[in-house]
């Protein structure tokens, strides 16, 4: 049992992830944490208890814990009756995950990486079809018990993302993180970059004296650069294409992209572009903008 943590008023959730071998659970690990969940990896069962212990007890404390098990532990049988039993004492909600595939898409999945299946020695035979089987029939009772079973035979990697998602995510982790960064061309292209837009086809303030020494921040630079020919039409086409590349990001399962906005110097344009099209973005609910000025002040 844990100790001290019955008493606890705290909550959280924790998630058992298990399955087949090549179902997947590579990658529904890599989409929980993304979601925010602490995920344990192989962790062998006896340790899921004292681990939900330290999570409880940890300062600030663990609101989800994701405990990935497999057959890779050579402690885990597939029965998670003695586990879940010890769980039920504590003040923690828990789920169990369940990832399977058929066996010929997953013998197409261990011939690609060239690797041998983790039972597939310890199988009469030896072979890679007799490994997944000994698995399958290992892994049983836990299948019966899971909460949810997801078949990834006919899966790909972003479909997969979405049913995580959407099963054990919330509205804040399907929210896209957006930063829109201004630079200047002269000191070179940012490297972690998605997109990249120039807007060195509009006048430059740098040749008006009176606003030389402003930057795109100052109300006279910004009303000066938004105030051209083709300005705004840019900033609202540009908006339309970013709007469907978003929408392509979310069918991939991506949550970030950077868009830098580019002028010579990265002091007047395209820092006032780059305020403008975040306040743009930013009337979109599903869409956290950033802003950064890379180059502002270098000069």
């Amino acid at each position: 049992m844990i100790t001290d943590s019955a008493n606890d008023s705290r909550t959280m959730d924790v998630l058992l992830v298990t399955g087949l071998s090549g179902a997947g659970l590579s990658t529904a690990a890599k989409v929980l944490e993304d979601l925010g969940w602490y995920v344990a990896d192989n962790l062998p069962p006896e340790l899921i208890s004292r681990m939900v212990g330290l999570s409880l007890t940890s300062d600030p404390p663990v609101d989800r814990l994701a405990v990935v098990l497999d057959v890779r532990s050579r402690l885990f049988t597939g029965d998670l009756g003695s586990v879940l039993t010890q769980l039920e004492a504590e003040p923690i909600h828990t789920r169990v995950l369940y990832l399977e595939a058929s066996d010929d898409v997953l013998i197409r999945r261990f011939e690609h990486v060239r690797r041998s299946h983790p039972l597939q020695n310890e199988s009469i035979d030896g072979t890679l079809s007799e490994g997944i089987a000994a698995e399958r029939r290992q892994l049983a009772v836990v299948k019966a018990a899971a909460d949810l079973v997801i078949d990834t035979s006919s899966l790909k990697a972003h479909q997969l993302r979405q049913k995580i998602e959407t099963a054990f995510g919330n509205a804040g982790n399907r929210t896209m993180q957006v930063t829109v960064e201004s630079f200047g061309f002269k000191y070179g292209l940012p490297v972690d970059v998605n997109l990249v837009c120039d807007v060195r086809f509009l006048p430059n303030p740098h040749w008006i004296p009176e606003l030389r020494d402003h930057t795109g921040q100052d109300a006279d630079v910004r009303d000066y650069v938004l105030s051209q020919d083709g300005a705004e039409d840019y900033l609202d086409t540009y908006l339309h294409l970013l709007e469907l590349t978003i929408a392509g990001y979310r069918r991939e399962g991506k949550r970030y992209m950077t868009i830098a906005v580019g002028c010579t110097g990265g002091k007047h344009r395209s820092v006032a572009m780059t305020e403008a099209l975040a306040r743009k973005l930013g009337r979109e609910d599903d869409l956290a903008v950033s802003i950064v000025h890379r180059d502002l002040g270098r000069e």
